[in-house]
């Protein structure tokens, strides 16, 4: 059984950095995707960033791009979102989950890591 776990949430002012991370443990296969979610209070969850292995493309939602980088180690068991610039607007619960690839279903999730962007 595939299990994620993000990690690297915090409490940051508005400019900061935070770095997620979400480790996976269990069946990985070949070609598979990350993608990074959050959820904010009373909003709908959106789509942040993802990266597949397929061909290690990566996309990122309009609202991050510029800001925020995800990439992957090279044992390909880690996946990391490095923010940076953070605004309020970015406070949320971050998710990981696990696809086929990008834009595809997503099986399995992590419980989330919260990120929170105060003065």
């Amino acid at each position: 059984q595939l299990q994620l776990v993000e990690s690297g949430g915090g409490l940051v002012q508005p400019g900061g950095s935070l770095r997620l991370s979400c480790a996976a443990s269990g069946v990985v296969s070949d070609y598979y995707a990350i993608g990074w979610f959050r959820q904010a209070p009373g909003k709908d969850r959106e789509a942040v960033s993802c990266i597949q292995t397929r061909d290690n493309s990566a996309r990122y939602a309009d609202s991050v791009k510029g800001r925020f980088i995800i990439s992957r180690d090279n044992a390909e068991t880690t996946v990391y979102l490095q923010m940076n610039n953070l605004k309020p607007e970015d406070t949320a619960i971050y998710y990981c989950a696990r696809a086929g690839w990008c834009g595809g279903e997503y099986s399995y999730w992590g419980r989330g890591t919260q990120v929170t962007v105060s003065s």
